[in-house]
């Protein structure tokens, strides 16, 4: 663990990125009384934006393959290194943890392997943000936090821009059913009880 209270890897996330300035744990006030940053991500207002390069600076935390529908396609799912080994230690997200649900079009083929091997496609579809704020600091003022989280939706045509303006409205549904696991799917990776 580093000095901030957040596991080693999520600090050094954090410090590439630029969003520690001071030294105080995530949530903790700061020297002036104001909440020390959540994330690179997040700014004072609670505005959540698009994670740019996640897929070469964070780790591949797991994938779902949804075979039909509006969603349909592969589901990639990315972290921050540190939130990893946070989980293992303590078994849950620790705060300023970010998760990228990336997801692309499928196609089927058939291969050496089988028929109907289903693979990914260069199409993207869209992209989904959580992270995570046990505080729910952003709750009264901002209505894409609640439940211990900040929730985002970018399309391929805009990623300036959160999609979702209302967390229980636009996000919630999708996760009643991992309420219990902190709203998260987490049986779908493996890493992070390995």
């Amino acid at each position: 663990m580093a000095r901030w209270g957040l596991p080693t890897g999520l600090v050094g996330m954090l410090l590439v990125s630029g969003a520690l300035a001071q030294e105080s744990p995530s949530g903790a006030a700061s020297e002036s009384g104001a909440p020390a940053p959540l994330s690179p991500w997040v700014d004072d207002a609670g505005a959540i934006s698009f994670p740019e390069n996640f897929r070469t600076n964070m780790i591949h935390l797991g994938s779902w393959f949804v075979p039909e529908g509006d969603a349909s396609g592969f589901h990639g799912v990315y972290t921050q290194p540190g939130t990893i080994e946070a989980f293992r230690e303590s078994g849950a997200f620790p705060d300023g943890a970010v998760l990228v649900k990336e997801l692309r079009a499928h196609a089927s083929g058939n291969y050496t392997t089988g028929a109907g091997v289903s693979y990914e496609t260069p199409q993207l579809k869209q992209w989904f943000v959580m992270i995570k704020d046990s505080t729910d600091r952003f709750a009264d003022s901002n209505p894409v936090w609640g439940d211990g989280w900040g929730w985002a939706l970018f399309t391929t045509d805009d990623t300036s821009t959160n999609a979702a303006t209302d967390y229980e409205a636009d996000c919630l549904g999708c996760h009643i059913p991992a309420k219990d696991n902190d709203w998260i799917y987490t049986e779908g990776y493996p890493i992070l009880v390995e």
